[in-house]
C-alpha cells in the first residue's frame, strides 16, 4: 500500500512543480525546464531517503529495497520529462 501512495504522492508533487513552472514563465521562459530539473532532484532525495529508511529502519537489505526505489523514482521521473517533452 505503501508504494501506490508513493506513486500518487509523486504525481501531485509533479503538478505543483508544472503550475509553478507555468506561473512563471511568462517572465522566466525556461522555468518549466527549472520545475522539471528541480521536480527529479527533489523526487530523487525523497526516494533515496525512502529507500534508507526501508533499509534502516525496516531491516530490508538494499538488493530487497532497490527494485522498489527504481519504481518509486524512475515512473515518476520519466512521467516527468515524457509531460515536459510533449506538452509544455
Amino acid at each position: 500500500m505503501r508504494t501506490p501512495l508513493f506513486l500518487l504522492t509523486a504525481l501531485l508533487l509533479l503538478a505543483a512543480f508544472l503550475i509553478l513552472g507555468r506561473l512563471f514563465s511568462s517572465n522566466y521562459p525556461a522555468a518549466n525546464t527549472v520545475a522539471t530539473v528541480a521536480y527529479v532532484a527533489v523526487w530523487l532525495a525523497i526516494a533515496a531517503f525512502n529507500m534508507w529508511t526501508g533499509v534502516a529502519k525496516a531491516g530490508y537489505s538494499v538488493a530487497e529495497e532497490l527494485p522498489i526505489f527504481a519504481l518509486i523514482f524512475l515512473v515518476p521521473a520519466a512521467v516527468a520529462i515524457l509531460v515536459r517533452w510533449r506538452f509544455l
